[in-house]
């Protein structure tokens, strides 16, 4: 059993017991939090393909920890106008472990 869902604009393919970092979401260390924007839920009966959701699916997971992403450089130039600008990016992540889904 597997479902696609969305989170902060992006698509992920998850399984129960399976742990994915997603944009920062709000809650504390150890908080469940149920993501409903599922776009896609495989099961033993069939797929189910949404349109664009699947009606009364969740995915249930809970929050290990927030961390940050490697910091990216934002480099930007125009050349022979004396411009350059230097500035760095870390986007904040949650860890997340699927503990079940729901159809």
């Amino acid at each position: 059993m597997f479902a696609v869902i969305e989170n902060g604009g992006k698509q992920y393919r998850v399984e129960p017991e399976q742990i994915i970092q997603v944009e920062k979401l709000v809650g504390q260390e150890g908080e469940k939090v149920v993501l409903d924007r599922v776009l896609l839920l495989q099961s033993d009966s069939g797929v189910l393909v949404g349109n664009p959701l699947v009606k009364g699916a969740s995915v249930e997971g809970q929050i290990i920890n927030h961390t940050l992403a490697d910091k990216i450089m934002v480099f930007k130039k125009k050349k022979r106008k004396g411009y350059h600008k230097k500035q760095g990016h870390r986007q904040q992540l949650t860890n997340l472990k699927i503990t079940g889904i729901n159809s």
